[in-house]
C-alpha cells in the first residue's frame, strides 16, 4: 500500500455518509477499479462489502488472506472457497442485519460480474437494489493530492513508452509487434498493467493485431495508457508511414488546433459541450468534420476511461468542468481511411486552466 491508511479511512467515511443520504444500508463492490479505490490494492475477483456503519469487509479466495492484508489496510477479511460459499455469505450477512437496500454498481468493466446481479436477485427476493456507480464516481471525480503524485509519475512513464513508439512504428512491422515493445518499456518503468492499442487500419482503438501490417501512405494511431500506484494516464499520437495523402496532412493540421483549443479553454467553470463546438467549428472549416468522432476528453484515474465520458455518455457533455479533475483530450480522433488522426494527452484541471502531465 503506498497511500496512507487515514486516506481511506476517509474515503470509507464520506462514502457511508453517501449511502445514508440515498437510504442505502450496506454496498457490495465488485468493480475492480472501485475496489482498488477503497482497498488500496487491485485483486481480481473483487468483493467488497461497505455497511452505512462500521468497517468494511473484503472477501478473498482461500490462502489469499495473508498476501491481500499486506497490501490493504483493511483488517476484516473473510475468505471462501467456492462461488456458493460467497454468495451464501453475502446473503446470510444481509439477513443477519435485516438489510432491506443494498447498493450495487451498475457498469461496464472488468470483473464487474453481471452474472452476480441475477444470483443475487434470485437469492434476495426481499432486497431493494440500488445502483451506486454515481455516488462511487462523485468521490472518484475530484484527485486529491496523493492520486495526483501517481498520476504524474505514470505520466513521466508514458512518456518513454512514446519515445519507443517512435523508434519501432515502421512500414512492415505488425500492430502487435510494435504494442510489445512498448508495453516491455512501460512494464521496465513501473508500469504493472499498461494498456497500449495500435491501430495501422482505420479504428477508433483496438487492441493490437499480428496480422495488420503497417504499409506506406498510411497513418498510424498508438494509444497508450500507463499505470502507477494504480492511477492511470492516457496519451496518443498518429505517425504518417512516408508520403501520405493532402487529406491526411490536412486532418494532422486540424488536430493540432483542436488540441491546442481544447488545453487553452477547458477550465473551471465552463461546460464540455462549449468546447465540443468549438472544436466542431474547427473540423468544418477544414472540410473533415464527416470523420470527426464525438465526445473529445474523458476522465482518468484508476481506469484508463472513467467518468466523466463525453465520448459516449451524451449527458457528461453537459456536466460543468471542476476543479481537480483529471482528463485526457482530445480523445476523439478524426478516422479517415488513411487511419487516425489523434493528439491526446493527460490533464488536471487548475483554478485557471489545465496542467499537462503527458
Amino acid at each position: 500500500m503506498h497511500i496512507p491508511e487515514e486516506v481511506y479511512r476517509e474515503r470509507v467515511k464520506k462514502f457511508q455518509s453517501l449511502l445514508k443520504d440515498e437510504g442505502i444500508d450496506v454496498a457490495i463492490l465488485r468493480a475492480l477499479s472501485s475496489y482498488t479505490y477503497f482497498t488500496g490494492t487491485r485483486w481480481l475477483r473483487p468483493a467488497l462489502l461497505i455497511p452505512q456503519d462500521g468497517e468494511p469487509i473484503a472477501l478473498v479466495v482461500k490462502n489469499e488472506k495473508y498476501g491481500f492484508m499486506k497490501r490493504s489496510w483493511i483488517k476484516n477479511v473473510v475468505e471462501y472457497k467456492s462461488a456458493e460459499n460467497l454468495m451464501a455469505y453475502i446473503t446470510g450477512f444481509i439477513k443477519k442485519n435485516k438489510y432491506r437496500a443494498v447498493g450495487l454498481e451498475y457498469t461496464v468493466e472488468r470483473d464487474s460480474f453481471m452474472l452476480f446481479l441475477a444470483v443475487f436477485q434470485r437469492l434476495n427476493p426481499n432486497v431493494e437494489i440500488k445502483d451506486i456507480h454515481p455516488i462511487v464516481m462523485e468521490l472518484r471525480r475530484i484527485k486529491d493530492k496523493w492520486e495526483i503524485e501517481s498520476i504524474k509519475r505514470a505520466g513521466e512513464i508514458a512518456a518513454t513508452g512514446r519515445e519507443v513508439a517512435r523508434e519501432v512504428v515502421k512500414e512492415g512491422k505488425t500492430e502487435l509487434e510494435i504494442a510489445r515493445e512498448i508495453i516491455n518499456e512501460l512494464m521496465l518503468e513501473g508500469s504493472e498493467a499498461p494498456q497500449v492499442y495500435v491501430s495501422a487500419i482505420p479504428r477508433i482503438h483496438s487492441e493490437p493485431m499480428r496480422d495488420v501490417y503497417v504499409e506506406e501512405g498510411q497513418v498510424v494511431q498508438v494509444v497508450i495508457g500507463a499505470d502507477y500506484n494504480n492511477y492511470y494516464v492516457n496519451t496518443a499520437r498518429s505517425f504518417p508511414i512516408g508520403k501520405v495523402s493532402n487529406r491526411a496532412n490536412r486532418a494532422i493540421y486540424a488536430m493540432d488546433e483542436a488540441f491546442d483549443l481544447a488545453i487553452e479553454e477547458t477550465r473551471p467553470g465552463i461546460k464540455f459541450i462549449q468546447i465540443e463546438k468549438k472544436i466542431e467549428e474547427i473540423y468544418k472549416r477544414y472540410e473533415l468534420d464527416e470523420f470527426y468522432i464525438k465526445g473529445y476528453t474523458h476522465g482518468v484515474g484508476l481506469l484508463i476511461e472513467e467518468d466523466p465520458i463525453t465520448t459516449i455518455v451524451v449527458q457528461h457533455r453537459f456536466q460543468v468542468i471542476e476543479e481537480g479533475m483529471v482528463l485526457a483530450m482530445v480523445h476523439a480522433p478524426l478516422i479517415l481511411p488513411e487511419g487516425v488522426i489523434k493528439k491526446e494527452c493527460t490533464v488536471i484541471t487548475e483554478s485557471n486552466g489545465v496542467k499537462i502531465i503527458t
